[in-house]
């Protein structure tokens, strides 16, 4: 990805969608900046096969999530070899192996996840 549209990608993170409390009693925090953890989007996966709401919440997230990535090839007009597209098990998988060995707590998820996206599609800046 260029160094550009990973510009543009991070400075639209803050309009992302912000992930609401499952269970306030047991919710994972944001980071100390307030941005959503890579703790939070891993507790709502793991939660979303039998949990309504942190389905809900997840779909919500990741469709904020969609539309970030959307306006970054849009706003940076990059092209991109195919289409966007995530999933919950590449999700996981982009997560995990990104936090390894590290505060999950404090890794801001979006980003990972936007930059995924950008590269699996192979986006370019034109």
């Amino acid at each position: 990805m260029s160094r550009q549209l990973a510009k543009l990608a991070v400075a639209l993170i803050p309009f992302a969608a912000v992930i609401p409390a499952a269970s306030p009693s047991i919710a994972t925090p944001s980071t100390s900046h307030g941005q959503i953890s890579v703790a939070q989007v891993m507790q709502m996966l793991e939660k979303a096969p039998s949990d309504r709401t942190a389905q809900q919440v997840m779909t919500a997230y990741l469709a904020g999530v969609g539309e970030t990535a959307s306006a970054v090839v849009s706003m940076g007009r990059a092209t991109c070899r195919t289409a966007l597209g995530l999933d919950a098990a590449n999700i996981g998988k982009v997560l995990k192996t990104a936090a390894a060995g590290q505060n999950v707590a404090e890794i801001p998820a979006t980003p990972l996840i936007v930059r995924d996206m950008l590269n699996r599609a192979g986006c370019k800046h034109r």
